[in-house]
């Protein structure tokens, strides 16, 4: 298999490569993802998956290379993509990362605001992709609500209704009242990480902000800011950056910023299971309350 993936690593490069090792990196839920270093001590990023999954990881792919379009962001290189007799494959830019300090958090938040000034004639993407280890539905739409309700609560909770019927009829109540709480609410169709927490986010040796295991779709840009409060890590020089750039909305705090983040917290309830769904029944409860 490595021998394999060094020959499409030259095909793809034009340079011979022969790998001296590998070490085993974090690199999502659903692959497996290590560093394979060459005799020339150049290194990639690989993942590993089934053969049937090379579409999500083609995704994956074609996910960084949107994201590579504004340079104030740093994205890994596809090297190349694939399928191989026994598994599916992705390698890409090895970046040596480490915890971005607060004028690369300054720089991200003005950065991913001009990321998000990147818009698209309709909500989603050309192409379904992967929210963690979950198949994420990106079939285009004009209509945020429309979008949000359908490919993403919607999906979300008929995946989880067999298991948690609670959870389910609650959200069904939601979806019942979700014009209500998004009135008047119509963002343009802005270029999306679609998965920012600060796991998916780090700092390169020249101190400029990096982003990988994306989720890519075009949607409203609140939804990346409310991932990126859901689980923390990104500190108030960067917020104060990217709403400097780009004022904050009315109804964000109270309305949008949990009806954005209850889609992860339902994602989580799938993939890790029970400990996420009472945070979600009482976010649906809440924003019920509020309709």
């Amino acid at each position: 298999m490595i021998q394999q993936l060094a020959a499409r690593i030259e095909q793809a490069t034009g340079r011979a490569f022969a790998p001296a090792g590998q070490q085993a990196a974090t690199g999502g839920d659903a692959s497996q993802a290590f560093v394979l270093t060459g005799r020339d001590e150049r290194r990639f990023f690989v993942k590993l998956d089934r053969p049937e999954a090379a579409p999500m990881l083609a995704a994956e792919a074609a996910g960084l290379e949107e994201l590579a379009q504004p340079r104030s962001i740093r994205v890994p290189q596809v090297i190349a993509q694939g399928r191989l007799a026994e598994r599916a494959y992705l390698v890409s830019e090895y970046i040596p990362l480490q915890r971005a300090d607060r004028a690369c958090l300054i720089r991200f938040g003005e950065a991913l605001s001009e990321m998000h000034g990147i818009v698209a004639p309709r909500h989603g993407w050309q192409q379904d992709n992967l929210l963690g280890a979950t198949r994420q539905y990106n079939t285009p739409h004009g209509d945020w609500l429309e979008f949000w309700r359908e490919n993403r609560l919607a999906a979300m909770l008929d995946a989880l209704a067999a298991d948690q019927p609670a959870l389910a009829r609650d959200g069904d109540r939601l979806l019942a009242v979700l014009s209500d709480l998004l009135a008047g609410h119509t963002p343009e169709p802005s270029l999306l990480h679609g998965d920012l927490w600060s796991g998916n986010m780090a700092m390169d040796a020249d101190g400029r902000p990096v982003i990988y295991d994306p989720a890519v779709y075009y949607g409203d840009r609140e939804t990346d800011l409310a991932m990126t409060e859901l689980f923390g890590g990104f500190g108030p020089a960067f917020y104060e950056a990217y709403w400097g750039s780009w004022p904050m909305r009315a109804e964000y705090r109270e309305i949008r910023r949990p009806l954005y983040q209850l889609y992860h917290l339902l994602n989580h309830a799938r993939m890790f299971g029970a400990a996420y769904v009472a945070p979600s029944r009482r976010i649906i409860q809440e924003l019920i309350a509020l309709a």
